[in-house]
């Protein structure tokens, strides 16, 4: 039971991998259960009573942030493709600073719960408010997809299921232990997940690294070196080019990628959404730079483990196991510290798949129930008991949806399909974000092209891009229809919601409010509210 069978490509102890799920399933459901006594309010239920110190919401940011895609993919991506993969890594850290300079304390001061209560601030509230929701739900949906087909690779490598019906049970399994996390423990049960899964995922990597380095006497170049005599690629994956440096085709589809991670985090609606849970402006810049420090950790040791991942397992094993790329943290942690470092390693992947979905799942319901029922359909003045009975039967609703997506998506790279939703945010939220915070002009005809826009641009670009057909690795691999030739349409899409929202204001006879734009300026700078 403590080896990898050539058969079947089980990975050490089924039992002892499930016992450890089970226990951090039992310890985290105990403590949302404790977290959940005061989520009576909105502002409980949304942002825990803005009750968090900023190094601890710059903790949990770094929990909701840190997805199966940057344990799972990054790491399985730079063991197949050395350089290109860590290229994730660069766009996911480097994304920080505009989040950073250019929005975290803007609105923190500007908004209450939602990235909609900013969108609309100065403009008509029903239209803005229906498109803010349209984009949360959407680009949730999306980063939901990489979590559950993370979840279904993982736990099928781990507890020897390989049959896609079992896959899609375990997705569902995960889908319901997150909905209870929602709908019991709210913003401040989900956050207190996100800081104990944030701290032992460090931990963890932090750990591998310093156990992978000793084995090669603390040389990085021994342990380069055994890497690419055990990647089908060669010395290829130490240097770029290895997957983008091909055509033409695949260098754009690089300036793409990056440009979707570094422009998408700050257009992420669960990651504004927790810069809610802070008291003031000062402590949401805190939680930045927290999150920034610890992510900053976590992908240099990526970095370690991926290249290690290639040196003691091998790209061909890599590839020809359960999960494919999403394995290769998996498999080094068996490879360096038999089952029960395994079994920990499992443990923590597991517990990032289920506090990121419940962080994207609590943000899209909060998005439907504030944006949608409370300001749409019941005009501002609905009852705060309803409105989290509302959010509480979204987060159902976006729960099961994800489960079927979930098994849609199995086998994908998870990073690769985080990449796609942080292009539809880039698309989607940035452009009419920074016009709302920094031009006085902009109005609503304007937000209204923009976000339309950069989200239909976005998912047309996407469906008929290989992700969909026309490639080995598709959802839908037996069919082509493909007409775009790039996997991420940020290099199209960014352009076209910036441009949208430009001409949108300029050709609307629409004026901006004036009086509301030098109110919304003085409080997204101050914080003072009238």
């Amino acid at each position: 039971m403590t080896m990898i069978s050539a058969q079947s490509g089980q990975v050490g102890s089924p039992l002892l991998n499930l016992a450890v799920f089970a226990g951090f399933v039992a310890i985290t459901l105990y403590v949302v259960y404790r977290a959940s006594n005061r989520n009576t309010s909105t502002a409980d239920y949304y942002a825990a009573g803005s009750a968090f110190t900023g190094s601890q919401n710059g903790i949990a940011l770094t929990g909701d942030y840190l997805s199966a895609a940057s344990f799972l993919g990054i790491a399985g991506a730079i063991a197949v493709h050395g350089y290109d993969g860590f290229l994730y890594s660069i766009g996911f850290l480097v994304a920080w600073l505009v989040a950073l300079l250019l929005v975290a304390e803007l609105v923190r001061n500007t908004g209450r719960f939602t990235m909609g209560d900013v969108l609309a601030y100065r403009m008509r509230q029903r239209p803005v408010r229906a498109a803010a929701a349209t984009s949360t739900l959407v680009i949730s949906f999306f980063y939901m997809l990489a979590q559950m087909a993370g979840a279904g690779g993982l736990v099928a490598l781990l507890l020897d299921v390989h049959g896609k019906g079992g896959q899609a049970l375990v997705i569902c399994v995960v889908g319901l232990i997150m909905i209870f996390y929602v709908l019991v423990g709210g913003m401040k049960g989900t956050t207190w997940v996100q800081i104990i899964k944030a701290t032992l995922l460090v931990l963890c990597v932090v750990l591998m690294t310093v156990f992978l380095l000793g084995k090669f006497g603390f040389s990085v170049s021994a342990l380069l070196d055994e890497a690419a005599a055990n990647n089908a690629n060669g010395r290829r994956v130490l240097e770029p080019g290895a997957q983008y440096g091909a055509t033409a085709t695949s260098r754009l589809d690089f300036v793409s990628l990056s440009l979707a991670l570094i422009l998408g985090a700050a257009a992420l609606p669960h990651v504004l959404m927790r810069f809610y849970t802070v008291p003031n402006a000062a402590q949401a810049r805190r939680s930045a730079v927290w999150a920034i420090g610890c992510m900053a950790v976590f992908y240099l040791a990526t970095l370690v483990i991926g290249y290690g991942a290639s040196a003691l397992v091998g790209s061909d094993r890599i590839l020809a196991s359960t999960g494919k790329e999403n394995s290769a943290a998996p498999l080094l942690a068996f490879e360096i510290g038999g089952t029960l470092l395994l079994g920990i390693v499992a443990a923590v992947a597991f517990a990032t798949i289920l506090a990121v979905v419940a962080g994207l799942t609590l943000t899209a319901s909060a998005s439907f129930a504030h944006d949608v029922y409370a300001n749409i359909f019941r005009g501002g003045k609905a009852d705060p008991r309803s409105e989290v009975r509302v959010a509480r039967l979204t987060a159902v609703v976006v729960g099961v949806l994800a489960m079927i997506g979930g098994v849609l998506a199995n086998g994908q790279n998870v990073a690769f399909l985080v990449a796609l939703a942080f292009a539809f945010a880039a698309s989607a939220n940035l452009s009419t974000l920074l016009y709302s915070l920094f031009w006085k002009r902009f109005n609503t005809t304007g937000t209204l092209w923009g976000m339309y826009g950069g989200l239909a641009s976005c998912l047309l670009l996407v469906f008929f891009s290989p992700v969909v057909s026309g490639a080995p690795t598709s959802i839908f691999a037996g069919v082509d229809f493909h007409l775009f030739p790039l996997t991420n349409p940020g290099i199209v899409s960014i352009p076209i919601s910036f441009l949208a929202g430009y001409l949108g204001t300029v050709l609307s006879k629409e004026k901006a409010d004036l009086a509301l734009q030098k109110e919304m300026t003085v409080r997204s700078l101050t914080g003072i509210r009238s």
